[in-house]
C-alpha cells in the first residue's frame, strides 16, 4: 500500500513569501489522517513547519506516520525550504520515538505549572523594582542579541536568527514598556541590577490564555545566589494578581540549571520542540 499526500485546500500565500496548505493523509486514495504544513514567518520562508500530523486509530502503527513525515518534508523541500520544525506533545511517545528516528533534534520545550491560590513569597532581602525607560532601550538591544544567539547556537542560520529575534519584540513588546500586559522586572543587588525578568500573557493553545515568562536572565557574576528562583517567584506572583491560574515558559535544550530550577519549581514539559535540515 502507498501512503501520499492530497491536498485539502488551495495553497495559502501571504505578501512576504509564506505559505501553508492542509493535506490528508492517503492510503492509495483512502484518507487515513491530515497534515498541515507551512512556513514559519518568525523565522522567514526558509523554515517548514509539520503541524498536527495525525493518523486515524485504525490505521495508526504501520508506518502511515513516518511515511506521511518524509512526504511533508518533500513538500517543504519544494517550497524551498532548508529546515524543517515539529512540536510535538511529551506525552505522545510513538511521535516522540518518531521524529528521534527521522534525525529530529530538540532545540527547546515548553513547560506549564498550575499555580497554586496563593502567591508565594518572595525571599527576605530579595530587591525588585520595575525596568524604568531608562534602562529599556539597552536592555532589549542585549535581549535581541541573546535571543539570537541562543537559536545561532542550536543550528540556526544567522539571518533566520534574527529574524526571529526581531519578530518575537515587535509581536511581545509592540509598545515598549507600554505594551498592555506587559511587565518587566529588574532584581537589585547593591543598589546594580543583577537580572531582569519580562512577563506577558500567551496562547498556549487556541483560546486558553495564560501568563507567561518571555525571559528571564540573571547577570553571570550574580548567579548561584538564588535570583534565578526569586525571579520565577515574582512571575508567580505576577501572574496569580492578574488571575491567571496558569504560568508558561520556554527553555532551550542543553540549559540544564534553568531545566532543573524549573521542575524544583513544579514546572512540567508539555511540548518538545525539535528540528532536522532539509538536504
Amino acid at each position: 500500500m502507498t501512503t501520499t499526500l492530497r491536498p485539502a485546500e488551495p495553497l495559502q500565500q501571504t505578501p512576504d513569501g509564506g505559505r501553508s496548505r492542509v493535506y490528508d493523509v492517503c492510503v492509495n486514495s483512502r484518507r487515513v489522517g491530515a497534515v498541515r504544513l507551512s512556513t514559519d514567518p518568525r523565522f522567514g520562508a526558509a523554515s517548514g513547519v509539520i503541524d498536527e500530523l495525525r493518523v486515524d486509530e485504525p490505521d495508526r502503527r504501520r508506518g502511515r506516520g513516518t511515511v506521511a513525515a518524509l512526504a511533508s518534508e518533500e513538500v517543504l523541500r519544494g517550497w524551498g525550504c532548508v529546515e524543517v520544525q515539529i512540536s510535538v506533545p511529551v506525552d505522545a511517545e510513538a511521535a516522540l520515538r518518531m521524529a528521534r528516528s527521522l534525525g529530529y533534534t530538540e532545540r527547546s520545550r515548553n513547560m506549564v505549572k498550575e499555580l497554586a491560590a496563593e502567591p508565594p513569597a518572595l525571599p527576605e532581602g530579595v530587591e525588585v523594582r520595575p525596568m524604568t525607560e531608562a534602562e529599556y532601550g539597552e536592555w532589549e538591544a542585549r535581549a535581541k542579541a541573546g535571543f539570537a544567539q541562543n537559536w545561532i547556537d542550536r543550528g540556526v542560520p544567522e539571518e533566520q536568527a534574527r529574524t526571529k529575534a526581531e519578530d518575537s519584540h515587535r509581536r511581545y513588546l509592540p509598545e515598549g514598556l507600554g505594551t498592555p500586559g506587559v511587565a518587566i522586572h529588574v532584581v537589585v543587588r547593591d543598589g546594580l541590577p543583577a537580572g531582569f525578568l519580562w512577563t506577558g500573557r500567551i496562547e498556549l493553545e487556541p483560546g486558553s490564555w495564560a501568563a507567561f515568562v518571555y525571559d528571564i536572565e540573571v547577570d553571570e557574576a550574580q548567579r548561584g545566589r538564588g535570583y534565578g528562583r526569586a525571579l520565577m517567584l515574582l512571575a508567580e506572583r505576577i501572574a496569580r494578581e492578574a488571575g491567571d491560574t496558569r504560568l508558561g515558559l520556554h527553555v532551550f535544550a542543553g540549559n540544564t540549571p534553568a531545566i532543573r530550577l524549573y521542575e524544583s519549581l513544579g514546572f512540567r514539559t508539555t511540548l518538545v520542540n525539535s528540528a532536522k535540515e532539509l538536504r
